[in-house]
């Protein structure tokens, strides 16, 4: 199956598409993906095509959302829970973005290697992720595991390996180990929106009493203050706060959306919605 006919799959995973599944809306990429790669559709509901359209992606296609959903699926809800873990994505850090970043006790980066990217930036990146974070991982596919460790071999970091495997499951083949020498409270700092690092400043001190104007540049200065390994305990500490899911609907949503639903502040509304829309039948297009 060739990468240009894969398109319309890249879209149906995507947040604009669940909110038309959730409002109801008719929606002619949906009809036109399950026309072109779903047979006997007559009875079948909108959960199961949903779930076959997934498993395309699964054998032919494992772009960054299937890395991604696998990861949240795996890891958050398999070896953590919603209830004590925080998943964060996209997250900017320097020149840089983390596809992928989980927190409890610790944070951990996971930089996604598919199968249709490249590793040319990844010695940049993992610079960049050490800047903010103090636990980095790559994940990636088995048959570029060896250059992947190769380049590894001139990273005097340690940085940790994992595999997502053709038949879906994620190995480990390191460990990411723990690395706080090139922490930047800088870096750090810009994490964190007004909120975060009032909180943390407040836990220490005042707030700046300036104007508007120096605000920022004030609270800055009040927070490198901070010896750096108890900030960035605190950075984590608000970081794990900032999502906010209603835990009972979202261990509801279907394996192959929960990512999309994790990361759009869904209301009790919106599940419901969404379970009806998966319940109905597809009446075809």
């Amino acid at each position: 199956m060739k990468i240009n006919k894969m398109n319309s799959l890249n879209r149906i995973f995507t947040r604009n598409m669940l909110r038309l599944f959730i409002d109801g809306k008719e929606n002619e990429v949906y009809s036109a993906v399950i026309r072109r790669y779903i047979n006997n559709t007559e009875q079948k509901n909108n959960q199961q095509l949903i779930s076959e359209i997934y498993s395309i992606l699964k054998k032919n296609y494992r772009n960054e959302y299937f890395y991604k959903n696998t990861l949240l699926n795996k890891l958050l809800l398999g070896v953590h829970s919603v209830n004590t873990t925080t998943a964060l994505t996209e997250v900017a850090i320097a020149k840089s973005k983390a596809d992928f970043v989980l927190i409890n006790g610790k944070a951990v980066v996971y930089e996604i290697k598919t199968e249709l990217d490249n590793l040319e930036r990844l010695n940049s990146q993992l610079e960049d992720y050490y800047k903010a974070f103090d636990h980095v991982a790559v994940v990636t596919y088995e048959k570029n595991l060896l250059q992947l460790q190769k380049i590894l071999e001139f990273v005097d970091k340690p940085v940790g390996i994992y595999v997502l495997r053709r038949n879906g499951n994620l190995g480990m083949i390191r460990e990411p180990g723990m690395y706080r020498e090139s922490l930047d409270k800088e870096i750090i700092f810009k994490l964190l929106r007004k909120n975060e690092y009032e909180k943390i400043i407040q836990k220490y001190g005042e707030l700046p009493q300036v104007t508007q104007f120096k605000y920022y540049s004030a609270c800055k200065e009040e927070f490198f203050k901070i010896p750096i390994e108890e900030s960035y305990i605190e950075v984590l500490k608000v970081l794990k706060e900032r999502m906010q899911i209603v835990k009972e609907e979202f261990v509801k949503v279907p394996y192959e959306l929960r990512f999309l639903a994790y990361f759009m502040d869904l209301k009790i509304e919106d599940y419901q919605k969404l379970e009806y829309f998966l319940e109905c039948k597809y009446e075809g297009a």
